[in-house]
C-alpha cells in the first residue's frame, strides 16, 4: 500500500472519531417525565422561573409548582443553579415544564433517608398537636413527633395527668421548629417518626459524662407529677426524684412536700443514657437506724390510718416511722370489709408484731390486747420516751414510800425498845412475887404439850385411814376394769382361732384341687401316650 494511501486513510479514520465525538457533544437526549435535571436560572419573577439547561433547551417553573419550603429556591436570581422535575416534556411553547415542588420532595427525602442511615440531626416545623404528640413536617414531607420522644425540656409534665391541659401545652408548640432525629422511615406506607430526645441525648451527651452515682447535686423543681417530681440542674439537664427517693416515710402527694420553683439537693443514684435517677432522701440521716430504741415487738402504741388498702392498713406511727398492719391482723369478721371497719385519719392502739430495721418494716397488728386497750380508753403516747420517764418517776416515788417506811419502822423498834426495857425493870420486881406461879406455869403447859401431841397423832392417823380408803377404791376400780377388758379379750383371740382355722381350711381345698388337676393332667398324658 502506498504513503498516499496509508495517509488518507488515517485521515478519515481521524474524520470519523471527530464526527462522533461531535455527535455526542451535540445530541440533546429527551427528557423524561419524573426525571430530575439542573438548570440556570434565567429569570425569576412571582409567577414563574425560566431555567436553561445545559444551553440546549429551556424550562420553565410555573403556577403551583413554583412553591417549595427548602432554602434553596428562595430568593433565585439570574445566574443561580437550581434542581427541578420534569412533569412535560414540551409545552405549549415548545418548553420543558419543569417543578420545584416534585424536585424539591425528592430532596427532602434523600435528606431523609441520609439521617436515618447516618443518625444525624434534621429540623422539622411543628404543625398541629393531638394527644399523642406533634404533627410534624421536614420541608413538604408530613411525619409525627410522639410525647415519649420529646425532650426532657419540652415534654408536658402535668400534675394529674390531665389530658386537656397536656394537649394545651402542646398546642404551644405549633410553628416552632425542633431539632430532631429520624427514627422510623417507611417511604411505602408514608411513615416517619421523629425523636427530639436522640438529638438531645447526642447533644447532652458529653455533659452527663461529667456525673456519676453519688454525685450531690443542687437544682429547682421544675414539675411536680403523682409518681415525684423532676429537677433541672447543670447545663440543661433534668433528672428525676421518684416518690419513693422523696423521704424515709411513706408519701402519698408529692405537691404536699414541695412546689415548684423549690430549690433542692440530691444524689445521683443511676444513669441510664439520657435519664438520670436522683435521691432527696440519700441525704437525709435514716430514721430506722435508732427504731430499736422507739419500738419493741410486743409493744402497744397509737398510730394513725393513713391510707386504706385491700391486704391491709399503712399506719403512722410518729413523723418518720410508719407501719403496715396487715389484713390478716385486723380481726375482720367474716365477709367484713375493711373500709368498714377503718377509716382513713382515725387513731387507733395496734401492737407490734415485728420490727425489721434493715428492709424499713414494721408489722402491727389490731388484735385482742390492743382492743382491749383501746376499750379501756389506755392513753399510750406517741413516743416511748414518755412513758419510760413516767415509769421511772413511779420507781422513784415508790423508793421515796420504802425510805419513809423504813424511817417510821425505825422510830417505831426505838420506842418499842424503850418499853422493853421498862418492862424488863417492872418483871424484875415482879419476880419473887410471882416466883411461886412459876411451878404451876410450867405444869400447865407441859399438859397443853401432851394434848397437842395427841391431836396431831389423831390427824394423821385420820390421813392414814383416808389414804388406806383411797387405796382400797384404786385396787377395786383396776380390778373392775380387768375383769371388763377379760371377755374383750378371750373375743379377739377366739376370732384370731376362727380367722387361722379357716385359712387352714381354704389351704387344704387348694391342695386338694391341686391334686386333682394333677391327677387329670396325668390320666390326660396317658391317654395321649395310649392313642399314639
Amino acid at each position: 500500500m502506498s504513503e498516499e494511501v496509508k495517509n488518507k486513510k488515517e485521515q478519515d479514520d481521524i474524520s470519523s472519531d471527530d464526527y462522533r465525538e461531535m455527535l455526542d457533544r451535540f445530541y440533546v437526549k429527551a427528557s423524561g417525565v419524573g426525571e430530575l435535571l439542573k438548570g440556570q436560572v434565567i429569570a425569576a419573577s412571582k409567577s414563574e422561573v425560566k431555567l436553561d439547561i445545559d444551553g440546549i433547551r429551556t424550562g420553565v417553573v410555573r403556577g403551583p409548582e413554583l412553591y417549595e419550603e427548602d432554602d434553596s429556591y428562595a430568593d433565585l436570581k439570574p445566574g443561580d443553579t437550581v434542581e427541578a422535575t420534569v412533569i412535560d416534556d414540551e409545552n405549549e411553547n415548545g418548553e420543558l415544564e419543569l417543578s420545584f415542588r416534585f424536585a424539591g420532595q425528592e430532596k427532602a427525602w434523600a435528606g431523609l433517608r441520609e439521617s436515618h442511615h447516618d443518625h444525624t440531626v434534621i429540623k422539622i416545623k411543628i404543625a398541629d398537636a393531638n394527644r399523642g404528640g406533634l404533627l410534624a413536617k421536614y420541608r413538604q414531607i408530613a411525619g409525627f413527633l410522639p410525647v415519649s420522644q420529646l425532650a426532657p425540656e419540652n415534654y408536658p409534665r402535668v400534675n394529674g395527668g390531665d389530658k386537656g391541659k397536656i394537649l394545651e401545652r402542646l398546642r404551644s408548640f405549633v410553628g416552632k421548629e425542633f431539632e430532631v432525629k429520624v427514627m422510623t422511615l417507611d417511604e411505602k406506607d408514608d411513615k416517619i417518626i421523629f425523636s427530639e430526645k436522640e438529638a438531645w441525648n447526642e447533644k447532652q451527651k458529653d455533659v452527663i459524662n461529667k456525673y456519676k452515682v453519688g454525685t450531690v447535686i443542687e437544682g429547682t423543681i421544675t414539675a411536680i407529677t403523682d409518681f415525684g417530681v423532676f429537677i433541672s440542674f447543670g447545663e440543661n439537664l433534668e433528672g428525676l426524684i421518684h416518690i419513693s427517693e422523696l423521704a424515709w416515710q411513706r408519701i402519698d402527694d408529692p405537691s404536699g412536700l414541695y412546689k415548684v420553683g423549690d430549690i433542692i439537693k440530691a444524689e445521683v443514684i443511676s444513669l441510664e443514657n439520657s435519664k438520670i435517677f436522683l435521691s432527696a432522701k440519700k441525704l437525709l440521716q435514716d430514721p430506722w437506724e435508732n427504731v430499736g430504741k422507739k419500738f419493741k415487738a410486743g409493744q402497744l402504741v397509737e398510730g394513725r390510718v393513713l391510707k386504706i388498702n385491700p391486704f391491709g392498713l399503712f399506719v403512722s406511727l410518729d413523723a418518720d416511722i410508719h407501719g403496715l398492719a396487715h389484713v390478716s391482723q385486723l380481726e375482720l369478721a367474716p365477709k367484713e370489709r375493711i373500709n368498714e371497719k377503718y377509716k382513713n385519719g382515725e387513731k387507733r392502739i395496734f401492737e407490734i408484731v415485728s420490727i425489721e430495721p434493715k428492709d424499713h418494716r414494721l408489722g402491727l397488728a389490731y388484735n385482742k390486747v390492743a382492743q382491749e386497750a383501746e376499750a379501756k380508753g389506755v392513753k399510750l403516747g406517741e413516743k416511748t420516751e414518755s412513758r419510760k420517764q413516767k415509769a421511772g418517776d413511779s420507781k422513784q416515788t415508790a423508793v421515796n414510800r420504802q425510805q419513809t417506811a423504813d424511817d417510821s419502822k425505825q422510830t417505831a423498834d426505838s420506842r418499842q425498845q424503850t418499853a422493853d426495857d421498862k418492862e424488863k425493870k417492872e418483871d424484875l420486881k415482879r419476880a419473887a412475887t410471882n416466883g411461886a406461879h412459876a411451878n404451876s406455869k410450867k405444869k400447865n403447859k407441859e399438859i397443853d404439850d401432851e394434848k397437842k401431841t395427841d391431836k396431831k397423832k389423831k390427824k394423821d392417823k385420820a390421813v392414814e385411814t383416808r389414804r388406806g380408803a383411797s387405796d382400797d377404791k384404786d385396787k377395786k376400780k383396776d380390778k373392775k376394769q380387768e375383769k371388763d377388758e377379760k371377755p374383750k379379750k378371750k373375743k379377739v383371740e377366739k376370732a384370731a382361732k376362727k380367722k387361722e382355722s379357716k385359712t387352714k381350711v381354704a389351704k387344704k381345698e387348694v391342695k386338694k384341687e391341686d391334686l386333682k388337676r394333677a391327677a387329670t393332667n396325668g390320666a390326660h398324658a396317658n391317654s395321649k401316650k395310649d392313642k399314639k
